[in-house]
């Protein structure tokens, strides 16, 4: 059994604050919880809408259809109410004058103002909608935020408790044991996860949806002795950081994709230098500006060989933010281990999306440190930083670590002791150095999740956010009766295969999934291994996709 809720209005009205409230109150009852955000690239007005997902089992992504529309504006209830399943209702103040059957005009308003806080309306409403689901009240002061006087948080927990006598309950589940559990958005969690995994500086420029990674980091950065900088823009911030990991910092950066644009010249000297580096790449609709508050997976191809030249590297996507924490950690550790640049893909839609997960699992954390000492030098040896090696990967030094040593780096084409060369059989043993780390990455590079049935007839492909749209739809289609199966990639380059062939070779048809116009990851698929998209689900109008759209698409289709 679960529930969907949305609630809608106008930038400025406080929709934030009544989500975060009902998400809290939801979890802390029992229930999985999965919301996401819509909103304009604007301060006030305008439509902007959450929406909420609860159930009594985990839950992935949103859904379509409504149980329960708040609306605090006129057009939420015409930019939504064909959504609502048959019994759904609308719930809106008296004063709203649309007369739409479904509406449920309570005086959420005049509630408000009898306690002399007209602004604690969405307080009231946000116990009408705890009622109509029959969750009880228990505990809710704590779920108002400790920087509001005493006054001001006792006439909002009244007006819950006021909106909370308006209405009747219709829906009751059973929650479950959700204490080992937490609520936390995908950009809080690719910020713990590079405290998990040993960050030692991080460096930005703010641009949505990647801000919040950083302002995170910043909050934590006295308890946790990081170094959290605010660079002037995106070109400074990762030349910031690849100083910092010269100098042997565990070193980050994040933008979204027109801030990462600027860093590509940078991509290059990270990837000559060999200097370890995570890049996140917090995805949102281009070109140039585009729809700077919404979602894409539009990314991809462009960082699959962003910078001139060539050199090894690594993208990973997070799906989720239980996925996120694991694969930053992942990702610090590669970058660390390869000397090299890897990049994690996230999106607006997870960066903002909230959902309960199990609390991470430190135990399971490991931070691993790949930093030669000079033990493996003989007496009176000098030192190469770019030591021609069977793996690839050459001693990596940090400056002022052995007496004796200098640890130079040049980006400029150079020779085994970091000086500038323009010799054919140098720069030939330079690039098939730095390449050959490719076959040793693929041996750290996990198989996609598969989701569905073994025999499958139609298999689905799509990485990063559509893992929720894709289970959904999954099950969805299997209950009624089909075999079907999907992929859903984490790490995407060097592209694993072993998942990939197994399952395409038995499909009847193969449909790649994705945020973009172009179906980047299954051309990325089709130039690795030949295997052919029996054609794409593609969306690209800034909206993330969910099961219902999947599932619509493949019943056009007529399988």
């Amino acid at each position: 059994m679960e529930y969907n809720i949305l609630i809608g209005g106008s930038a400025g009205q406080g929709l934030d604050t009544l989500s975060d409230f009902l998400e809290r109150s939801i979890k802390k009852f029992g229930f999985y919880v999965f919301s996401n955000k819509d909103y304009m690239s604007r301060v006030r007005g305008g439509h902007n809408f959450i929406q909420i997902r609860f159930g009594e089992n985990k839950i992935y992504s949103h859904k379509n259809e409504l149980d329960l529309i708040l609306a605090l504006d006129e057009n939420t209830i015409s930019y939504h109410k064909d959504r609502l399943k048959d019994d759904g209702i609308i719930i809106s103040d008296k004063s709203i004058k649309n007369e739409y059957k479904k509406i449920i005009k309570l005086p959420l308003i005049e509630t408000a103002k009898g306690l002399s806080l007209s602004k604690a309306f969405t307080s009231v409403a946000a116990g009408v909608i705890l009622k109509y689901f029959s969750i009880d009240l228990e505990n809710i002061d704590k779920y108002f935020s400790s920087k509001l006087s005493e006054d001001i948080r006792n006439k909002n927990i009244q007006a819950v408790k006021l909106g909370y006598d308006l209405i009747e309950s219709k829906h009751k589940m059973q929650g479950n044991d959700l204490s080992d559990h937490m609520l936390i958005n995908g950009n809080n969690a690719i910020a713990l996860g590079a405290i998990a995994g040993g960050l030692d500086f991080y460096s930005a420029y703010p641009m949505t949806p990647a801000t919040s990674i950083m302002t995170y980091l910043a909050k934590k950065q006295v308890e946790t002795g990081m170094v959290v900088d605010q660079a002037e823009d995106e070109i400074a911030a990762i030349n910031f950081a690849i100083g910092a990991s010269y100098a042997g910092a565990r070193a980050m950066t994040g933008s979204s994709g027109g801030g990462v644009s600027l860093m590509v010249e940078a991509f290059g000297l990270a990837g000559i230098t060999e200097t370890p580096i995570v890049i996140v790449d917090s995805q949102r609709p281009g070109p140039a500006t585009g729809l700077p508050t919404r979602t894409e997976q539009s990314d991809l191809s462009f960082l699959l060989t962003a910078s001139q030249g060539e050199f090894s590297r690594i993208l990973i996507s997070v799906r989720n933010a239980e996925d996120a924490f694991y694969k930053t950690v992942k990702a610090l550790n590669l970058a660390d281990k390869y000397q090299t640049v890897v990049i994690l893909l996230t999106d607006q839609y997870l960066a903002d999306s909230n959902i309960t997960i199990p609390k991470y699992n430190l135990n399971n954390i490991e931070i691993e440190r790949y930093i030669s000492n000079g033990e493996e030098l003989k007496e009176d040896e000098e030192y190469k930083r770019y030591k021609v090696t069977q793996s690839g990967i050459s001693p990596r030094m940090i400056p002022g670590n052995s007496k004796n040593q200098v640890v130079l780096v040049d980006s400029d084409e150079h020779t085994e002791e970091s000086h500038i060369t323009e010799e054919a059989e140098v720069r030939n043993a330079q690039m098939e150095k730095r390449m050959k780390k490719l076959e040793l990455i693929k041996k750290d590079i996990e198989e996609p999740e598969f989701i569905g049935k073994e025999d499958l007839e139609i298999l689905l492909l799509g990485f990063g956010s559509t893992y929720g749209a894709l289970k959904d739809a999954v099950e969805e289609l299997n209950n009624q009766g089909e075999k079907v199966g999907a992929l859903s990639f984490g790490d995407i380059y060097p592209l694993p295969e072993e998942s990939l062939r197994k399952y395409a070779k038995q499909a009847k048809k193969i449909i790649n999934v994705e945020q973009n116009f172009t179906g980047q990851l299954g051309k990325l698929i089709t130039q690795e291994t030949g295997i052919l998209m029996t054609y794409s689900i593609l969306k690209y109008d800034g909206r993330q996709i969910c099961g219902n759209d999947i599932v619509a698409r493949l019943r056009k289709e007529e399988f």
